[in-house]
């Protein structure tokens, strides 16, 4: 009778080992495959839904001829991200972690008193937990950051869907506080100026609101709005008449036409009254004095380009104590910095091309600056707000970040920005009709 080798347990033990490792490579397997499918089909259900709204929102604007170039980039950005998450639906990875989960095994021999040892493993493994989305990335990314402001926001302005009743806002765009804390708001599908006083749930006409046009009671497409203390006034850019007017309080049609023939949109104003205007047409910024008929150039002026003495599509625009002006670069994605009677700006955040991560921005527009330094900027296509200081290489998110939506820790094409006289942050919350306020975490 032929006897078994010597070494069959041996061999048992090894074949069973193969046999465990593999039907557990075959279950992990399967459940990676099922969780797929299910954020796959997901996925799909979100872009559908993405699509139909898109494609009603054109069909607003088309109806009512609204389009300008920033809805238009708005729109080649949307399906741009529609076709991407697409075709990698719900920005599903597959990560692989260094633990091992299936045991290594080892023949060990003695023979002439040295050992051979013989280790084998399956070279790959599959973590347990492998799925993940770049929503959780962000939001991980979000709570290493020491945020200054709480992540939840109020909404103080608006948030009762896109209209034009006096507590809603349609494309809202620039932003003015004062200090009683009222809001001034460009409300630019609705063609006014509108304020809110602290805790009011409805605001009031400033001027505007009667349709859109040109005459003294009228406006069109305001953006900017910033106040002139010395005259007790309000200077709003109103791109659609291309014209830079003031307005005085209490009298709706005291109109006085500051500027004309200018594709305005950011405004800025400093310490001594003077007045800076972004002109996307002709990719500069220009200082006005009281009676100037021209202005003085100050940043840009070399034709559209991305060198740093170009600007490409300036929005919005912020002036410090020291007169140094802040651009919002739009479609060099990219904020600069001109000191006073600069020749050419340095790049203070963005500036590596259009994309999400820390170093990039995306169409940023509003920017503003904080006594510290921090430059904030409303980093539009990827629905957060960044801060930079001069010198870094890369930014920190300081609210939202967490995907496009309407909840309160989420943002949808953010514009303008603002502090309150207590460093609270608001932001123009342009996609969802609203302006949301950031309180500043108290130490």
């Amino acid at each position: 009778k032929k006897q078994s080798p010597p070494n069959s347990s041996l061999i048992q033990q090894i074949n069973q080992w193969e046999t465990n490792s593999i039907h557990q490579i075959q279950q992990t397997a399967q459940q990676c495959r099922d969780t797929v499918m299910k954020l796959t089909q997901k996925s799909i259900n979100d872009v559908e839904k993405t699509f139909i709204e898109l494609t009603q929102k054109l069909k607003e604007i088309r109806e009512e001829n609204e389009f300008n170039e920033i809805d238009l980039n708005h729109f080649q950005l949307k399906l741009t991200q529609i076709t991407e998450e697409f075709l990698q639906p719900a920005n599903i990875s597959i990560r692989q972690d260094s633990q091992e989960f299936i045991k290594n095994i080892s023949v060990i021999s003695s023979f002439d008193s040295s050992q051979s040892n013989h280790s084998t493993s399956s070279t790959e493994t599959i973590p347990k937990n492998q799925i993940t989305t770049q929503s959780q990335i962000k939001r991980q990314q979000i709570q290493t950051k020491n945020n200054k402001f709480q992540q939840f926001a109020i909404t103080v302005v608006g948030g009762n869907g896109e209209g034009q009743e006096l507590n809603q806002l349609k494309w809202p765009y620039g932003i003015f506080i004062d200090n009683d804390k009222s809001i001034y708001v460009a409300d630019s599908g609705n063609h006014r100026i509108v304020k809110w006083k602290l805790n009011s749930n409805t605001g009031q006409i400033i001027t505007g609101g009667n349709g859109k046009g040109n005459q003294n009671d009228q406006l069109n497409g305001p953006r900017g709005i910033v106040f002139d203390n010395k005259n007790n006034s309000l200077i709003i850019s109103d791109p659609g008449n291309k014209r830079v007017i003031r307005y005085f309080d209490q009298n709706q049609t005291n109109q006085q036409i500051l500027i004309s023939n200018i594709d305005c949109w950011g405004l800025a104003i400093d310490k001594n009254g003077f007045i800076y205007v972004s002109d996307r047409e002709n990719h500069e910024v220009r200082r006005w004095k009281q009676g100037d008929k021209q202005g003085e150039l100050v940043a840009g002026g070399n034709g559209k380009g991305n060198h740093l003495n170009q600007l490409n599509e300036p929005s919005f625009i912020f002036i410090d104590e020291n007169y140094s002006l802040y651009i919002s670069d739009e479609q060099n994605n990219r904020v600069m910095k001109w000191k006073k009677d600069a020749k050419k700006g340095i790049i203070v955040a963005g500036g590596n091309g259009q994309g999400n991560s820390l170093k990039q921005l995306c169409y940023p527009q509003g920017v503003i600056v904080d006594h510290l330094g921090g430059i904030y900027v409303a980093d539009w296509g990827n629905d957060r707000v960044m801060r930079w200081c001069e010198g870094d290489e890369e930014g920190e998110i300081v609210v939202g970040g967490n995907d496009i939506g309407n909840r309160s820790n989420q943002l949808n094409y953010p514009a303008a920005l603002s502090f309150d006289n207590e460093e609270n942050l608001y932001v123009v919350d342009r996609g969802n009709s609203r302006i949301q306020k950031y309180e500043k975490t108290r130490n």
